[in-house]
């Protein structure tokens, strides 16, 4: 046993007193654990078997790395089920261990104090410290006893303890984020903590390049000795250690610099000589770019004067008048400097229009001189006569291009291409024209100008290429003004010495060997109508006429009336109606006085004039047979007047005419002077009608009327003029008026007389008796009904009537205004018969007829 314990003093190389200080500490520990009796039990197991097993013991060391604020486990050997486990720990530069925690293979207890290690649990004697703090940096052992081979074995186990602490994210520093090209930037990364070593890396990352290392790093120090602007970019830098690697935030570095030297584009790019160049109402747009940072501001000059300010400078239509210098300032604001550049551009514009070819008559109208023009633009368009085939048939030439042909040579139809070139032209302009000559032959002919001050001779012959050229020449052969194509209009002063002369138009092409004419002749106007004399009755419309016949030379044609006056077109009685040479003059409702005569239809020209008469003779209607009155009577109110009358003698007539006149003041009426002025009451009578009656008459004055028969326009020899009568005096209709109303009342006054008598004869017999014993054996008769008492009374009012002799003057003016009186040859009806008084009574039926 003295070997065995030699052998663990030599195995752990402490001395006797050292394992009993350590054994009485670990006694004191498992006390504050509260496993005392645990640990006795075991002691005493031990103090047993220890001379027995020492030798057996087992001693292991090993180092571990752990992470700060991470978890660890640390094992206990390989010991699998220990009975019991006890940790401590040592920490750097320290020997005194400190209790962690302690198990008995059942239970387990970590030391409050651990706390300060990390978050410290015991499993199965295997210690885990999560949320590792640096204090856990030391050395753990772990004492266990476990079985072995069915013996209790002690074991030591030694486990050193570095905790890594990995690197923050880095903090990235610049000395300038925005120097100036050309001064030195430096850069530092570096980190609060973190295990070393520490490697730093450097990155740079642009749009254009996208990530890169940079070179010119050295640790954590970047140091940029001249920035330049390929040195923009976002910085960031990498910190790693053995536990991990941080990415700082980035960092932009914005070197300022420029501007450079700016350079013009041009779009549509075109270069000549000078600059550049640009067509005419082309869209150019200029752009300046001048490298800097900040952006240049730029600012465009046409020149020297100032136009625009932007980098882009667009003509929408660019002008002829805008060709010039261009300068493009371009300045960095931030480091106030400036640099430009000027160009010039040149604007290029086409001739207006088109190219026009035009053949023209040359050598006397023997050749043809093909002429392609197009004047204008610039540079001036360049002009070639070629043939068919596009080849050139002439020297090209600018602006003007002429070829001449011989007519003779030259086959009507005949075509010609010009081409025309120019910078503004994608392609060449093409122009082609042909020659020929125009079928027919010219017209001509002459007009005067209003009132006749001018003639004008005018000869055409349209069409033909080259056109046809005209002159005139007069009947001595000599020329008239000059030579016109297509159309000669010569205007001379009218002359009446120039009736009949002849004036010759002449047209020449140079594809016809000889010349052609146009004849015009002079001619004074002729006149003709188909009638010379007419005749008519008064009343109606008639029309004249007359026509122009072969050339008139624009006559103008007046009428004339009988009084040798001219006849306006306004006038109210006539209407004047004309076409190209017929010309009519109507007459309305004609007077056989005043429209009978001659007429006269008169032409006038610039060289003469004409006339034709024609006589007009108006007749007028034969007189209507004479009127006299057989009839004339008023009215009782003496409004109105009844007229007849009856013709004698025979002749035509149309109708009749009623005039009346104020004869003389009546004595009815207020005084008035006479009036000899005779009225027309009615003059629309019908031929055959004979009686007429006339209305609105003032009582008061006392007219004459007198008749006249009519015959179309022609009027009869009047009556002779009659006052009315008074109508005569005519009393029946009042008497029979009067007799009505009597006999009326009488009837009705018996009646009821009898019926009274009748139905009272009882009480008063006397007046029955009265009353109707008077009449004779015959007469006498049973009434005994109302009815019959009604038929009775008829009588006695029937016989009453007939006794009545005349009437009142009041009754009779009534009937009077009642009834109209009757014609005048209506007598009067007699009176009624008297009766005697002895005679017998008999009925009596009066019938009474009024007439209206």
């Amino acid at each position: 046993m003295r070997h065995q314990a030699k052998g663990m003093r030599q195995a752990d190389g402490r001395s006797k007193e050292e394992t009993d200080t350590s054994c009485s500490r670990t006694t004191e520990i498992i006390q504050g654990f509260g496993l005392t009796k645990k640990w006795k039990k075991w002691q005493q197991s031990w103090v047993q078997t220890q001379l027995l097993y020492l030798g057996d013991a087992k001693y292991e060391e090993q180092t571990v790395r752990g992470v700060l604020h991470r978890s660890v486990q640390l094992a206990c050997g390989d010991v699998v089920a220990p009975m019991v486990v006890f940790w401590s720990f040592t920490k750097l530069g320290s020997l005194v261990p400190r209790a962690v925690a302690i198990s008995n293979g059942i239970e387990s207890k970590v030391e409050k104090a651990s706390v300060a290690l990390g978050q410290v649990s015991l499993r199965n004697g295997t210690l885990e410290v999560s949320d590792l703090q640096m204090a856990a940096q030391g050395r753990f052992m772990c004492q266990a006893m476990f079985e072995e081979d069915g013996e209790i074995k002690a074991g030591y186990f030694y486990t050193e303890l570095v905790v890594l602490v990995p690197v923050p994210k880095p903090f990235l520093q610049m000395t300038d984020s925005t120097p100036v090209e050309g001064t030195v930037v430096m850069m530092t990364c570096a980190v609060k903590e973190g295990t070393p070593p520490i490697e730093y890396s450097w990155h740079r990352h642009t749009n254009r390049e996208g990530s890169v290392a940079v070179a010119e790093a050295a640790g954590g120090l970047l140091n940029l000795t001249a920035a330049n602007r390929t040195h923009m970019g976002w910085y960031a830098c990498t910190a790693h250690n053995e536990v991990n690697s941080q990415t700082s935030d980035r960092m932009y570095l914005d070197v300022i610099y420029g501007p450079d030297e700016p350079v013009i584009n041009i779009e549509p790019f075109a270069v000549n000589q000078n600059g550049f160049s640009a067509n005419e109402q082309e869209e150019v747009i200029l752009t300046c770019l001048a490298p800097s940072n900040p952006p240049s501001h730029y600012i465009w000059f046409y020149n020297s004067s100032q136009i625009y300010s932007g980098q882009k400078y667009v003509i929408a239509k660019i002008s002829r008048t805008q060709t010039g210098t261009y300068t493009c300032l371009a300045q960095n604001t931030l480091l106030n400097t400036r640099t430009q550049t000027t160009i010039i551009l040149t604007v290029y514009y086409l001739p207006k229009g088109k190219p026009s070819c035009t053949p023209v008559p040359a050598a006397n109208f023997r050749d043809i001189a093909l002429q392609c023009s197009w004047p204008g633009g610039f540079p001036p368009a360049r002009l070639r006569w070629v043939r068919a085939s596009r080849e050139a048939d002439a020297a090209a030439s600018y602006s003007n291009a002429t070829r001449i042909q011989r007519g003779v040579d030259v086959q009507n139809g005949s075509s010609y291409t010009c081409l025309a070139s120019h910078p503004g032209l994608r392609k060449d302009a093409v122009c082609t024209t042909t020659v020929w000559v125009p079928v027919g032959n010219p017209t001509c002919s002459a007009m005067a100008t209003k009132q006749n001050e001018f003639l004008m001779l005018s000869c055409d012959w349209a069409g033909g290429m080259p056109r046809v050229t005209l002159w005139w020449r007069d009947w001595r052969n000599r020329v008239l003004g000059g030579l016109k194509p297509s159309s000669n209009i010569y205007v001379m002063q009218s002359n009446s010495t120039l009736g009949g002369k002849e004036f010759t138009c002449i047209a020449a092409h140079p594809l016809q060997a000889r010349a052609t004419e146009c004849l015009v002749r002079l001619d004074v106007p002729k006149l003709a109508a188909e009638r010379t004399e007419v005749s008519l009755f008064e009343g109606s419309e008639v029309q004249l006429a007359c026509t122009l016949q072969g050339p008139h030379l624009g006559s103008e044609v007046f009428w004339f009336n009988n009084k040798h006056q001219v006849i306006r077109p306004d006038a109210a009685r006539y209407r004047l109606q004309q076409g190209d040479v017929w010309f009519n003059l109507t007459i309305r409702d004609t007077e056989w006085m005043r429209d009978s005569g001659t007429y006269h239809c008169v032409a006038v020209n610039a060289v003469g004039n004409a006339t034709i008469p024609i006589r007009l003779r108006v007749k007028k209607y034969p007189t209507p047979p004479n009127v006299t009155i057989s009839k004339l009577i008023y009215t009782r109110q003496r409004t109105e007047v009844q007229l007849e009358w009856v013709t004698q003698g025979s002749g035509n007539l149309t109708g009749f005419v009623v005039q009346r006149q104020e004869a003389k003041k009546s004595s009815l009426g207020p005084s008035r002077s006479a009036a000899r002025a005779w009225e027309t009451v009615a003059s629309d009578i019908e031929p055959d009608i004979r009686d007429h009656r006339v209305g609105g008459l003032d009582p008061a004055v006392v007219y004459a009327f007198r008749i006249l028969a009519v015959n179309h326009r022609t009027t009869g020899h009047p009556s002779e003029g009659k006052t009315p009568a008074d109508p005569p005096f005519n009393a029946y209709p009042a008497v029979m008026g009067a007799a009505i109303a009597g006999m009326v009342v009488a009837a009705v006054a018996s009646l009821l007389a009898f019926q009274y008598i009748v139905r009272n004869r009882d009480n008063n017999p006397w007046l029955h008796n009265l009353i109707f014993g008077m009449a004779g054996p015959e007469a006498h008769e049973h009434i005994s009904t109302p009815e019959d008492a009604e038929t009775a009374a008829g009588v006695a009012e029937a016989e009453m009537g007939g006794e009545l002799g005349g009437t009142s003057p009041a009754v009779e003016e009534a009937s009077a205004e009642c009834h109209p009186e009757p014609p005048a040859s209506t007598q009067e009806a007699p009176p009624a018969p008297d009766l005697a008084a002895d005679d017998p009574p008999v009925n009596v039926t009066i019938t009474v007829t009024a007439t209206s």
